[in-house]
């Protein structure tokens, strides 16, 4: 039996207060230009019941399925468990462990305000994303 000595993927957890919006649309981003090579999830301290269906319109505009998305929970254990957390504005609150990597990002929510209101925040979050793989360590 052979070990791999490969390192595991950098981990990225992207939050928004109620997962719906901005943080679907950079967990679907990173995980688009980056598939396997880097582990995404996201979370919001007040999940929604359902991903923002303007967000899910907006990302299939680029051609990005989100509509499977569900909003999840944030937990102590999402965070200790990556590598980059990165808040998407709206203040949420995330624990705060040694040795992570924290960004926020502010960027305006677009909750309840449709697809014209969705897609400059998404073409903000597709603008950041494009150099956060570089960032990681990790060829897109």
């Amino acid at each position: 039996m052979t070990l791999s000595s490969a390192a595991p993927p950098p981990s990225v957890l992207f939050l928004c207060v109620h997962n719906a919006g901005r943080s679907q649309m950079g967990a679907a981003f990173l995980t688009h230009l980056a598939g396997d090579r880097v582990e995404v999830r996201s979370a919001g301290s007040a999940p929604a019941d359902a991903v923002d269906p303007a967000v899910v319109a907006a990302m299939a505009e680029v051609g990005i399925d989100v509509s499977a998305e569900t909003p999840k929970v944030l937990t102590a254990e999402a965070v200790r468990s990556s590598d980059v957390v990165i808040t998407m504005g709206g203040g949420d609150a995330c624990p705060v462990f040694p040795g992570k990597r924290y960004l926020d990002w502010q960027l305006d929510d677009p909750a309840g305000q449709g697809v014209d209101a969705v897609r400059p925040v998404r073409e903000e979050i597709e603008r950041r994303m494009r150099g956060l793989p570089a960032e990681l360590g990790i060829a897109s």
